[in-house]
């Protein structure tokens, strides 16, 4: 089974939408026969790369309301966020420009380290609060899972993978996708949002049905508890 998931690091529903697929597909046992493409996708190429507003006078002056409204509309999005074991820092969250880190995180993908390095860029912008528009974080967050300094020194201060990144953009005004998360299951099925958890579940197991995909049995009791195996037996 194969999904791709629109998304960008600034998204907030994007992080909880991953988390739900996650569950959904760890509780409908085809986390093993699944591969995840993550593509990307700009809620807005013209913020800039770092600024020191807070992300409520962000939010205040994108929709024209006061900085009391702005927190209050980030209430339900992080009591959401808890929900699926996410803890969102929205009083030291920062706005940032993302081309950047998609390029890094397309390189990333070339390396082997695409779920590694998705999952430390939204954990660094909506936990951690760090500027992920900034070049030394970037680095710093590419050595934490395991890429190479130099290398992603010159990834992210030239324009390489620029083209892989509007490559997905441009792809996902093709498929029609006004807004992110946006997961597709297959090329046949489509979710859009981070929607309840049962219609993620419900969609595996349509996508598992039709190409014969059968789900990891879960292993009851102790592990290697009473069972031979590789020529040897544990008692």
């Amino acid at each position: 089974m194969k999904i791709e998931i629109w998304s960008d690091y600034v998204c907030p529903f994007c992080y909880i939408g991953k988390r739900q697929l996650e569950k959904a597909l760890q509780d409908t046992g085809f986390s093993e026969q699944t591969e995840i493409i993550f593509k990307s996708y700009q809620l807005d190429p013209n913020t800039p790369a770092i600024s020191d507003e807070s992300m409520y006078e962000a939010l205040a002056k994108k929709f024209g309301s006061s900085i009391e409204a702005a927190k209050a509309q980030t209430v339900s999005v992080a009591s959401r966020a808890k929900e699926v074991g996410l803890d969102y820092d929205f009083d030291h969250m920062k706005p940032a420009n993302t081309f950047k880190s998609h390029r890094l995180a397309k390189y990333a993908e070339a390396e082997g380290k695409a779920a590694e390095m998705t999952e430390r860029l939204l954990l660094a912008h909506f936990i951690e609060g760090k500027q992920i528009g900034s070049t030394e974080v970037l680095v710093g967050l590419a050595v934490e899972v395991g890429l190479n300094r130099e290398r992603v020194l010159d990834v992210v201060n030239s324009d390489e993978y620029a083209s892989e990144v509007l490559a997905d953009i441009q792809e996902a005004s093709q498929l029609g996708v006004r807004g992110v998360p946006f997961f597709v299951l297959n090329r046949k099925y489509a979710i859009s949002g981070a929607q309840p958890q049962e219609l993620f579940e419900e969609t595996i197991r349509k996508v598992a049905v039709e190409e014969g995909i059968q789900p990891t049995l879960k292993v009851v009791g102790a592990k290697g508890t009473g069972i031979c195996e590789d020529g040897q037996c544990e008692l």
